[in-house]
């Protein structure tokens, strides 16, 4: 099964609805503040339905935002973000004719690269988009907290005014490759006509060391110049499931 398919794709703005973009949208600005002189111009890796850059797009001239869902990138084009340029591609084989002073990827799209090839690729293309010194910030699942709290099966339940949805996580974890499958059941009712659909997608989610980044960079003419917890800036550690990394091209 694909990730984000059009049914999962089409919940995605309820299921995450709790999720803070504009806390996080501040975060990523006050980052890339301390560490670049400009920004102008912004590429969005795995953009989603475009909430980081409904809040993001008050700062940044020119930004595009690259998704293979084709539903998800719809959904972003529905929003009318301005200076937002949509692209239904890969984030391992785009190409997009111009080049960058930042580059993101949020909310975990680089833990979806399970590939050697494809993730060294990934950055190989995103740092030819990017302009001399540009920057490339993005989160990624952080392996001593996978090993340590482990991944925990979930239930989580939303409404809006039109449906019910509960979705079921039960997460197996492939030790030797470094990946957690994460198996999502999804259970829509409609209130109109109380009728009921049911559908799964596995997500495979890789999860990186700091040794691992840091060869990754080298590999593909990047640097570290930041890896922190996301959001609280705090010290990466066994506690910390999200890292926050910032590279930049040499």
């Amino acid at each position: 099964m694909s990730n984000f398919n059009k049914e999962y794709s089409q919940y995605y703005d309820l299921l995450y609805s709790d999720k803070n973009y504009v806390a996080e949208s501040e975060y990523i600005l006050n980052t890339l503040k301390d560490h670049s002189k400009s920004l102008d111009s912004l590429l969005e890796l795995g953009c989603g339905s475009g909430n980081h850059a409904q809040h993001l797009s008050h700062y940044f001239k020119n930004i595009v935002g690259i998704d293979l869902s084709e539903k998800m990138c719809e959904e972003a084009k529905n929003k009318k973000v301005k200076n937002l340029e949509v692209i239904n591609n890969s984030i391992v084989d785009y190409r997009v004719d111009k080049k960058f002073n930042i580059a993101i990827s949020l909310f975990h799209v680089i833990s979806y690269i399970t590939d050697n090839n494809d993730l060294i690729n990934c950055f190989k293309n995103t740092h030819t988009h990017l302009e001399k010194d540009g920057l490339f910030l993005f989160d990624v699942w952080y392996a001593p907290a996978v090993n340590f709290l482990k991944p925990e099966n979930k239930i989580k339940k939303l409404s809006d005014d039109k449906i019910d949805c509960i979705r079921i996580t039960e997460p197996i974890i492939r030790y030797n490759e470094n990946i957690v499958d994460v198996n999502f059941k999804i259970i829509v009712t409609n209130k109109a006509n109380n009728q009921t659909s049911i559908f799964q997608e596995k997500h495979p989610m890789r999860y990186f060391s700091l040794p691992e980044l840091n060869l990754l960079a080298q590999l593909t003419g990047f640097e570290i110049i930041l890896a922190e917890e996301f959001l609280t800036k705090k010290e990466l550690s066994e506690n910390t499931w999200g890292a926050c990394v910032l590279m930049k091209k040499v």
